[in-house]
């Protein structure tokens, strides 16, 4: 078994449709449960690439056609919990993979676990009982009995990066390791705005109204299946004021002073590293 390089993210071409006959190895995404399959020996970490799994003792319950990368196919996978990782690899969970592996390995991987999930999840229609037929032309699944279609869900979450003058609203949440910060962060909720969920979360978690909203960018996040939605906002009033559930501490911060932050992979980290930069280039000292 080998392991072969991702670059450009531009190369992966998504699909639904497996190939009828494949003569060339394909790159795999093996999940055991919500452990991938890696190659954890080598200094760069590699995923599997064979004509199938169970060449090297794998037993495969499911799997999915993901596309094609570099030319490559690509599946999702769903190993039998009794089966034992080929020597030289493991099964580690996604967030192990983090500062570890391309930057496009991971997010494929995200990409192959949440469809893998998903796929498992819904192998029975959620509204009459019967078992469930994926659908050729599309990433669905579908009951033959009621017509119920039930395809990947995404929830979508906002985070939101708060400014005074110089300063950064940095927040801890209980989960996080000691002395990590981070930007706020919550989920839209049904018949909300993007907008509207960024001044929600800001006034329940903090107490702290914004204004200015500019967007920032996005992020797959597929803990288990949310979209992280990033934006900064100016700070309009209030005294910060922690909720104390979902927020256990809050405070400004000098931008050349900041706390432990999130690893960088992760577009919290981007957001805060480029708006720390942006303000000490406007705010010198």
């Amino acid at each position: 078994m080998k392991d072969l390089a991702f670059t450009a993210p531009e190369l992966f071409i998504p699909g639904v449709v497996a190939p009828d006959r494949r003569e060339q190895p394909a790159w795999w995404f093996a999940f055991q449960r919500a452990r991938v399959l890696v190659d954890a020996s080598a200094e760069t970490w590699g995923l599997p690439c064979c004509l199938d799994l169970t060449e090297h003792g794998l037993t495969v319950v499911r799997r999915q056609y993901l596309g094609s990368y570099a030319g490559r196919h690509c599946f999702s996978a769903e190993v039998d919990e009794k089966s034992v990782a080929p020597a030289g690899w493991a099964f580690l969970g996604l967030r192990e993979l983090f500062g570890r592996c391309d930057e496009m390995l991971v997010a494929l991987a995200g990409r192959a676990f949440q469809i893998m999930d998903w796929d498992r999840n819904h192998q029975y229609c959620g509204r009459c009982g019967t078992p469930t037929v994926a659908r050729a032309d599309e990433r669905a699944r579908a009951c033959p009995g009621c017509g119920h279609v039930s395809y990947p869900r995404v929830s979508p979450a906002i985070m939101i990066l708060v400014t005074r003058g110089r300063e950064l609203l940095l927040a801890r949440k209980p989960s996080f390791p000691p002395d990590r910060y981070s930007a706020l962060a919550g989920f839209v909720e049904p018949g909300e705005r993007l907008e509207d969920t960024a001044i929600r979360e800001t006034r329940e978690e903090v107490g702290v109204e914004i204004r200015d909203l500019r967007y920032f960018g996005s992020q797959p996040w597929p803990f288990p299946h949310s979209l992280m939605i990033a934006f900064t906002a100016g700070y309009a009033g209030g005294d910060v004021r922690p909720d104390g559930v979902e927020i256990e501490e809050a405070r400004w911060f000098d931008p050349e002073h900041l706390p432990r932050l999130p690893p960088p992979i992760s577009i919290s980290r981007r957001l805060i590293d480029t708006t720390a930069a942006a303000l000490i280039a406007r705010y010198p000292k």
